[in-house]
């Protein structure tokens, strides 16, 4: 059904399966909208059950949504589902409330930490139902009945998203004129519960950017955080190996930080509310990559690229593994800049020679690279920089044995005395085969 509606898709038909979902601004490009997709169905010779069917609704259930428009809230019958849910007796049962629940985390705001005392018990040889689990397993029902109407996304305004992060978890709220979008949370484990306020804002800040990256890319947006350190992120002097991946997955978005006070920054509810007497102290800080303008400058000049993104402007499907989004190209989700970019040697050097990169061999540099853009060409590229690193060639060893020296054979009296065996591998294939075994006689 994607293939069949493909020139639709988003623009104002939406498929999943045989569900086919028609929207429209107004009455009048409604109904073209409709004769789109019927003759689009009669070309294919496919047939709507009339009974199925609701033309002109203001209210349309659709995957276990109600949309209006006022925008998205959950259907009430899976809400009923829910309250009506038994105290699970096993880790069967709790996995299957935490999934019914889980469909809906986007309206429950911080559902990562509510639901972190159920997530437990579905580990191995972990259950064993208690208050707190009790607690949660209540505490989840009561904001599902409770859960706010989301507003639709209007791609003609920008979006805001405040992210904190405390206690147990990081959470993320997706707004557009203090109107929430969407949530998105995540229960921290053992290992980055021990990290510090400023690399768990800074993971907040990232795995929200990338959770939304369809709204976001190619956009400018705000970024809210109470965390002061963070104004100036892509200023900063990266420390750490790991904040130094987290802060490369940043390349490409077009961002602005704003800083908050703890006390102002709070949830889309409160943020509608007006505060008398209540000063308000913000700080901006324009993220503002020095290279941006410099890469669609040389994206633009590079002529495989060019033809790349017309072709997908005409065939989504042309080129597999590469998007257009907002007249960004991506390859396989990552920032795709020219194999020509002055950018280049730089990131390089920042992967590999910097105190974070350490000097790593050419796999672990080309693995960290390409986690976040790409450029044709990219694996030889890496492996030469990494091959002509003055510091590596000085302070490494190898370490493994060396090959041993070929002698030449002595030449032999009689046939079938000596015979040598081998294979010649890493060819090209052919009919599926790749290797070629040599017998010399």
């Amino acid at each position: 059904m994607n293939d069949v509606f493909r020139p639709l898709l988003r623009k104002h038909v939406l498929v999943f399966f045989d569900d086919i979902l028609i929207y429209s601004k107004d009455w009048k490009s409604h109904l073209k909208h409709l004769e789109e997709v019927l003759e689009l169905l009669s070309v294919h010779s496919l047939v709507a059950n009339k009974k199925k069917c609701y033309f002109a609704q203001n209210t349309v259930e659709y995957l276990g949504h109600i949309i209006t428009c006022d925008g998205v809230a959950v259907d009430p019958s899976k809400v009923v589902s829910v309250l009506q849910w038994p105290q699970p007796k096993n880790v069967k049962g709790v996995s299957g409330f935490l999934g019914l629940t889980g469909y809906y985390r986007k309206f429950i705001r911080d559902y990562g930490k509510i639901a972190r005392p159920l997530t437990e018990l579905t580990k191995k040889d972990s259950f064993k139902w208690g208050e707190e689990a009790q607690r949660a397993f209540e505490h989840l029902k009561q904001r599902l009945t409770t859960a706010p109407v989301l507003t639709l996304p209007d791609f003609s305004k920008s979006f805001v998203i405040e992210c904190d992060a405390s206690g147990g978890g990081i959470g993320a709220i997706l707004m557009q004129e203090k109107k929430p979008v969407a949530y998105f949370s995540k229960a921290l484990g053992v290992k980055n519960l021990a990290k510090s306020a400023y690399e768990k804002e800074l993971m907040a800040v990232v795995l929200a950017i990338q959770h939304w990256r369809p709204y976001l890319i190619g956009r400018k947006f705000v970024v809210s955080t109470d965390q002061k350190s963070l104004k100036q992120l892509l200023q900063q002097r990266i420390v750490t190996a790991e904040q130094q991946n987290w802060a490369a997955k940043l390349l490409g978005y077009d961002f602005e930080i704003i800083y908050k006070q703890g006390r102002l920054n709070k949830g889309a509810d409160a943020l509608s509310r007006v505060h008398e007497g209540m000063e308000l102290t913000t700080m901006n800080s324009y993220v503002k990559w020095a290279q941006e303008e410099q890469i669609q400058v040389e994206n633009q000049q590079d002529e495989k690229l060019q033809r790349i993104m017309i072709e997908l402007q005409k065939d989504p499907t042309t080129w597999p593994g590469y998007e257009l989004k907002q007249g960004v190209l991506l390859y396989e989700g990552r920032l795709v800049v020219s194999n020509k970019s002055v950018i280049i040697p730089i990131l390089m050097e920042e992967f590999h020679s910097t105190p974070q990169g350490g000097h790593s061999g050419f796999y672990k540099t080309y693995r960290r690279l390409a986690a976040n853009v790409y450029w044709i060409g990219m694996k030889g590229t890496i492996q030469e920089f990494v091959r002509n690193c003055d510091v590596c060639q000085r302070q490494k060893y190898m370490a493994s044995s060396p090959g041993g020296l070929l002698q030449p054979l002595p030449i032999p009296e009689h046939i079938w005395e000596d015979i040598s065996i081998d294979f010649i591998t890493g060819l090209p294939k052919s009919k599926g085969y790749e290797a070629i075994l040599v017998v010399v006689d």
